[in-house]
């Protein structure tokens, strides 16, 4: 599967897709500055099957109805926090079929109490 990271995915999810297909950067097209429609538009004339992305204003996706490429959104873009959901990022690029839209949600862990010393 050929994959298109959007500006903002940690590169170092690319290394747990390798394996099993051909990731390529947004960046690497010139494409970083290209909006969210542009951008899966142009995805999917250039033969990608999946656009991985961390732009919340995926939130309301694009009609994917009847689409060649599907979508999966990342819940955050800091890697030390994608890295505890691994495994869901790698099962929904797996799984994912044409026109498809998942959000995959990346908690981030609870700050902890302020404590002063005085």
């Amino acid at each position: 599967m050929r994959i298109l990271f959007d500006q903002g995915v940690p590169r170092g999810l690319a290394e747990s897709l390798l394996d099993r297909h051909q990731v390529t950067e947004a960046r690497q097209l010139g494409w970083e500055e290209v909006s969210n429609g542009d951008l899966i538009t142009r995805a999917e004339a250039a033969g990608f099957d999946l656009l991985l992305a961390t732009d919340k204003n995926w939130l309301y996706p694009q009609n994917l109805a009847g689409r060649r490429i599907s979508l999966v959104v990342l819940g955050q873009s800091l890697w030390w926090l994608v890295r505890s959901c691994l495994d869901a990022v790698v099962t929904a690029v797996d799984v994912a079929t044409p026109g498809s839209f998942v959000e995959i949600p990346v908690p981030r862990p609870p700050k902890p109490p302020h404590r002063f010393i005085l």
